[in-house]
C-alpha cells in the first residue's frame, strides 16, 4: 500500500512538471466581418511578442508566447488594425516573477468588440 501512494504521489508530480511551460498559448478568432492585421500579442516586459500579419473573417490563430526571458510581473496586451484603419488595444491576466499564472488565453474579435477569456488558475 505504502508502494502504491508513493508511485500515485510521483506520477502526480512529474505530470505536473511536465505539462508547466514557460509560456502562455494564446488564441485570436475573428469572428467580425472583416480582417484584422497588424496583430501583435506581448507582455508589459516586451521580451518576446508575436505577430501575425492577417487573420481573416472566420478565422482563427493559435500561438504560444515564451516567458522563460521574464523576471517581474506584468499583464498581457493584443493589439490589432480593424479594416476600417482604426487600432484596437485588448489587455488582463497577470503573470508574476516572471511565469504565467494561465496556461491559454482566447481574444474573440467581434465587430465593435473583443472579449478576453483566461482559464483559472490552478493552485
Amino acid at each position: 500500500m505504502k508502494r502504491l501512494l508513493a508511485i500515485t504521489l510521483i506520477l502526480t508530480l512529474n505530470s505536473c512538471f511536465f505539462y508547466k511551460k514557460d509560456g502562455i498559448e494564446m488564441k485570436i478568432k475573428n469572428d467580425s466581418s472583416e480582417p484584422i492585421t497588424n496583430v501583435e500579442f506581448t507582455r508589459t516586459e516586451r521580451l518576446e511578442l508575436i505577430k501575425i500579419d492577417r487573420i481573416e473573417a472566420n478565422e482563427s490563430v493559435t500561438e504560444f508566447l515564451s516567458m522563460r526571458k521574464n523576471k517581474s510581473d506584468g499583464a498581457y496586451s493584443l493589439t490589432f488594425n480593424r479594416a476600417s484603419g482604426k487600432k484596437e488595444i485588448s489587455g488582463g491576466g497577470y503573470y508574476t516573477n516572471g511565469g504565467s499564472l494561465d496556461h491559454w488565453v482566447d481574444f474573440i474579435v467581434e465587430n465593435d468588440t473583443t472579449i478576453v477569456k483566461f482559464d483559472a488558475p490552478i493552485y
